[in-house]
Formats: C-alpha cells, sequence, structure tokens
C-alpha cells in the first residue's frame, strides 16, 4: 500500500539477464503497476506479458470482487504494456485511458482498437471522486507517447519511467548507482526533453512519486529531483576523472594505471579506471556522464581504434555528453592514429574542452612517455 487508497500491484523479474536485450541486470527488474481505490476505481499501468497471471491476481486481490473504471496507460513500452491485452479481456468494460499516440501503438502491438477508450491530452484531468488526476505529455521521455500523471489528492506524480531504476524492489540496494545508470543508458539522450518534465511537474506540490521501475520515492524528494535537473543538464555530478582504456598486450592499460597513480599521489578527489573490453559497457558509460573530467586511452588498431572504445564514444556522442574535459592518450607500433580518430568522434558534441597534453606511446612506455603522463596528471588537477 502506497498510503490508505492507492496500492502497489507491481511484479519483481528475476528470469531477466539483459534489459533491452543490453543492460545487465544482476538484481533483476521492477515493472510497477498501482491501483488506486476510489469512488472510480484506477488501475496504473500493466506489466510484461511473461508477467500478466501474477499481475492480475495481485490486482484482483486489490479490487476484492470490484470491477475497475479505468486503465491508465502512461508508457507503451511493452514491459509495461505487455498485459493489456490479457486485462482488457478479464474486464472488457474497464475504459482505457491514453494518448492518441499510444491507442496508435496499441493497435500496433495488439491489432485491434480498444472497445472503450478515453484518449487525453495535456492537462487533461479525471475525477475519480476524492482523487483527480491530472495528465502530462513528456513526448520523449523516453518515447514518444509518454504521459504522467499527478493525484491531486494524494499529491501523487505517477512518472511513467522517469525516476526509474534497474533492480528488483525485493533486493535492497543505493537508489543512485542503478538510477544513474539506467538513466543515462536508457533517457539520457533526452536531457532537454527530460528538462522539460521537471519544469511542468516543478508547478505542482508532489509528495509521492511513483514509477514504473524502481521504489516509490516518499522522502527527500529535492534529492531525487536534484540529481535529475543534474543528469539532465549534463553538468558532472561528481569531481573526479575516469579513465577509459582499451588494450591489446597490456601496454596502453600500463599507460592507464600510470596515469591514474599518479593522479592519486596528487590527490585526486576520485579516480576511476575502466577496462572496456572486460567490464559493463553502461557501467563505463555511467561514469563518463558522473565525472567532471574524462581521459580515453586506445591502442591504434586497423589504423583507427580498438573497437571497445569506438563502441564506447559511440554511446557517449549519441547521448550527448557535453560539459566535459577530455584528454587522450594512445598507442602504436608504426603509425599511432588514436588520438585524432577518438577527437574526430567528439567533433558535433557541445561544450567539450581538450586538454593540450595528450600522450602518445610507441610500442612501450619509455621515459619521455612518463613525463608526459605527469606533466598530464598535473593539468587534470588544475
Amino acid at each position: 500500500m502506497i498510503n490508505n487508497d492507492i496500492y502497489y500491484v507491481g511484479v519483481n523479474d528475476h528470469q531477466i539477464d539483459l534489459f533491452e536485450g543490453q543492460y545487465i541486470v544482476p538484481n533483476g527488474m521492477a515493472y510497477n503497476s498501482y491501483v488506486i481505490m476510489d469512488e472510480k476505481i484506477a488501475v496504473m499501468d500493466s506489466v510484461d506479458e511473461h508477467f500478466k497471471d501474477e499481475w492480475l491476481a495481485n490486482t484482483q486481490k486489490v479490487l476484492d470482487g470490484k470491477t475497475p473504471d479505468y486503465l491508465v496507460v502512461s508508457h507503451m513500452e511493452p514491459d509495461h504494456s505487455g498485459s493489456i491485452d490479457a486485462f482488457v479481456k478479464k474486464y472488457p468494460d474497464t475504459e482505457v485511458v491514453a494518448t492518441a499516440m499510444a491507442f496508435n501503438m496499441l493497435r500496433q502491438f495488439f491489432g485491434y482498437d480498444c472497445a472503450h477508450k478515453l484518449t487525453v491530452k495535456e492537462k487533461d484531468t479525471l475525477s475519480l471522486g476524492k482523487h483527480v488526476l491530472t495528465f502530462l505529455t513528456a513526448p520523449m521521455v523516453h518515447w514518444p507517447e509518454v504521459m504522467v500523471t499527478y493525484d491531486e489528492y494524494s499529491k501523487t506524480l505517477f512518472s511513467a519511467d522517469a525516476f526509474g531504476k534497474f533492480g528488483a524492489l525485493d533486493i535492497q540496494e543505493e537508489w543512485a548507482c542503478e538510477a544513474r545508470r539506467y538513466y543515462f543508458g536508457i533517457v539520457g539522450k533526452y536531457g532537454m526533453q527530460v528538462q522539460g518534465l521537471l519544469k511542468k511537474v516543478s508547478t505542482y506540490d508532489i509528495k509521492t512519486i511513483c514509477p514504473l521501475h524502481g521504489p516509490v520515492l516518499d522522502e527527500n524528494l529535492n534529492y531525487y529531483l536534484s540529481l535529475y535537473n543534474t543528469w539532465s543538464t549534463y553538468e558532472a555530478e561528481s569531481k573526479g576523472v575516469m579513465i577509459a582504456c582499451a588494450s591489446v598486450y597490456g601496454h596502453t592499460m600500463k599507460a592507464a594505471e600510470l596515469l591514474k597513480n599518479k593522479l592519486e599521489e596528487m590527490g585526486c578527489e576520485k579516480v576511476v579506471l575502466c577496462d572496456l573490453a572486460r567490464e559493463d559497457m553502461a557501467e563505463a558509460v555511467e561514469d563518463a556522464f558522473r565525472y567532471d573530467r574524462l581521459v580515453l586511452s586506445s591502442v591504434t588498431y586497423n589504423a583507427d581504434i580498438f573497437p571497445f572504445m569506438k563502441e564506447f564514444i559511440n554511446h557517449l556522442t549519441e547521448r550527448n555528453i557535453q560539459k566535459k574535459k577530455i584528454a587522450f592518450m594512445e598507442n602504436g607500433s608504426w603509425a599511432p592514429v588514436a588520438n585524432k580518430v577518438m577527437k574526430s568522434m567528439f567533433e558535433k558534441c557541445k561544450d567539450i574542452t581538450y586538454l593540450e597534453h595528450n600522450v602518445t606511446v610507441l610500442s612501450a612506455l619509455n621515459d619521455k612517455n612518463m613525463a608526459d603522463i605527469e606533466k598530464l596528471a598535473e593539468e587534470l588537477m588544475k
């Protein structure tokens, strides 16, 4: 129970290994759904199709023999819309509430139109009795049909995928790490649209946030709102240096490790070194956005850069990385070009400051390289 008459009826998924087919989720996922019990009853979203029976059982228990009046659909991504078909077959007289674009997607997914539907647009309201729902469109957070719902009576924001995180709800873990990885992996490209949503909801008195993934947030909301503001404006969340390395035989990694050691000796606030070939790419992307300075260290490979580094930079530029200080380190035995290639990949990015002391290693570290790395460390510490 969220409060006296809002109930949680979502499910935990520990069967999944890769969310969206790409994000490692060792602690599973939660697909959240809620029921508002009033003179009229509203079910807020469905869940992944694989859990439809569990969700319908959870919902039926809360309904206690009653029939829901509305199913509010905030987002048509299959992890939330997959059980709509089962729901409308079980409750054929229930009215489905969604945006016009969501109803178009519903027809695409299920091949039919709803017999009973209510199409809503920006700031439309729906009275359940005490609870009055206001619908706010949130295009591209992170699909175009998304809307969020504000309940005036309980001061609850049903936030769709905003403020979500990886991880099932029966696992206790710190919120920010997996929320950050979720945000930059899935929503990160749409910072401007997230800013638009934050401005909309800032005019409402919000006491509780009910997302479609992760825990209900009902304490210290300024903390979560502040993080979302930082992430969506592409400001660095923390002072520190993230070193991303793509090495073949270890010499490029030795250069990166030397830089890390130098920075730590100089008292750098935080230094994170990531082996892109072996560590979770989503974790690497998260850290690149989190810290204010970024060093990219790659071997030259086929007159280009190592594939893991190319993939990493593509993830960063796709998500509009900006407001960073970036330096480069390269290795090559006969024609090192990695620094040039890596820098060219950021040419369309905004507000990037490139450091002067980049490093070129010819096969293995020598005294000159060590001196260059010390100069780079000094520049990173300015």
